[in-house]
């Protein structure tokens, strides 16, 4: 089973991020991967094998973001390999995704994509997300997201990072866990609560069909329509 951890707040996240994937290793994984939103661009920064593999990519000089995603992956569509794993991005490196579950509709969606230009690397039903939210983004990620959702069949648990809102996280959820981690002026998401306990005990288990904004300030939960 994959993992996911996502984090927003004043500290640095990827420790953060890290340190949560590795509460999530007994699900089993053979990739992982964080990205941070690093002044004007998406860092994002992957590994094939153990979190071991990973740390050692990310090296002493990490970015020093206090937002990012960051995900363990078991293959489902796709092998194993760097290209495939999460997080992925869109054409223009302005939106990451992270993704649990299977979006079933991913390949006519895809090819609906490539049918504008979009140009693909992996093998991946996630990636269709990025790509998704790059192509329905019109200055307000929330709708953007809420638009893919409307798009997309199947059960999944998912977080979107994005360079245009550089200050936010937005998770959604059907059929597959997620929740939220609340802090002191720091806030966390995750597929399982084991990931956040370190930081947090006060958490918010997202139900299906909702969708929540996380910023410093707080989180907002709607609907997959946007009601509140």
């Amino acid at each position: 089973m994959c993992g996911i951890v996502g984090y927003i707040g004043k500290q640095v996240a990827i420790p953060i991020l890290v340190n949560g994937l590795k509460k999530l290793e007994y699900r089993g994984y053979d990739s992982a991967g964080v990205a941070v939103v690093d002044r004007e661009k998406i860092v994002v920064s992957k590994s094939l094998g153990k979190l071991a593999a990973l740390e050692e990519e990310l090296g002493e000089d990490y970015s020093q973001s206090c937002i990012g995603i960051g995900h363990t992956r078991w293959a489902t569509h796709g092998r194993p390999s760097f290209v495939n794993a999460h997080p992925h991005i869109d054409c223009k490196q302005e939106f990451a995704v992270v993704h649990n579950g299977i979006i079933e509709n991913y390949l006519e969606l895809k090819e609906s994509l490539v049918e504008k230009g979009h140009q693909f690397v992996s093998e991946t039903d996630t990636e269709v997300l990025a790509h998704l939210v790059e192509d329905f983004y019109e200055g307000n990620l929330e709708e953007a997201v809420h638009k893919v959702l409307e798009t997309i069949r199947g059960s999944y648990a998912m977080v979107v990072l994005s360079l245009k809102d550089p200050d936010k996280l937005v998770a959604a959820r059907k059929d597959s866990p997620m929740v939220v981690g609340l802090g002191d002026g720091e806030f966390f998401v995750a597929s399982d609560i084991t990931a956040i306990l370190t930081y947090t005990r006060k958490v918010y288990i997202l139900d299906d069909g909702e969708m929540v904004v996380v910023t410093e300030k707080g989180i907002k939960v709607t609907d997959f329509q946007g009601n509140p």
